[in-house]
């Protein structure tokens, strides 16, 4: 009987430290997830930058037409611009991400490619893009000087740029939209703006 109570004891006190040990990990999560900032898209250095207007030109579309691209749009809107290629994974895995995001931040979204014709409606069929601009050119490209893929530049109603910068997550695409909304050319920015600012105010 009394091997029965010692384990039970010793059942409870093993119970007991595992839930301290747990509580300890908790909160040494939450501390790291307050020092670790946000990671917004990357802004390579080229090309048009933050707040410049953007280049007006007149793209041809993959199914035959035209679109002009740079001009002004209805009052609030945004339009994003997303660089792809049917060679390149992780667009793949982005454009799905793109889609849901532009839903939800309701972005008119534009998906831009430099490729055969072929090559390039297949991607479109493969993740449902007929209901999406999808220009097939270089010229964009060029005119944004667009090195690395995936690349996004959001533009806003006035047809100025309000960020751009590779993406590679759904919380690269969303750090163009917070960007835009607070006014500083990228998350990376504006985290810089707040530090500076909370220590001016410890001064």
């Amino acid at each position: 009987m009394s091997l029965l109570v010692a384990s039970i004891v010793l059942l409870w006190i093993l119970v007991l430290g595992l839930i301290v040990v747990v509580l300890a990990l908790a909160r040494q999560i939450g501390v790291l997830h307050e020092r670790i900032a946000p990671v917004g898209a990357l802004t390579p250095r080229g090309g048009p930058e933050v707040g410049d207007p953007s280049p007006r030109l007149t793209a041809a579309l993959l199914d035959g037409g035209a679109m002009a691209v740079g001009g002004t749009l209805a009052p609030g809107g945004m339009q994003l611009l997303l660089f792809i290629s049917a060679d390149c994974p992780v667009c793949k895995r982005i454009i799905p991400l793109a889609k849901s995001v532009a839903r939800a931040e309701h972005l008119d979204l534009v998906f831009v490619g430099d490729g055969e014709g072929a090559e390039q409606l297949a991607l479109a069929a493969r993740y449902g893009l007929e209901a999406y601009p999808f220009i097939n050119g270089s010229e964009l490209g060029m005119a944004y000087q667009v090195g690395k893929l995936p690349y996004a530049v959001l533009l806003d109603d006035a047809g100025v740029i309000a960020a751009k910068g590779l993406v590679n997550t759904r919380e690269h695409l969303e750090s163009l939209v917070v960007a835009k909304a607070t006014g500083f050319a990228s998350i990376q920015a504006y985290l810089k703006g707040q530090e500076s600012k909370s220590r001016a105010e410890a001064v």
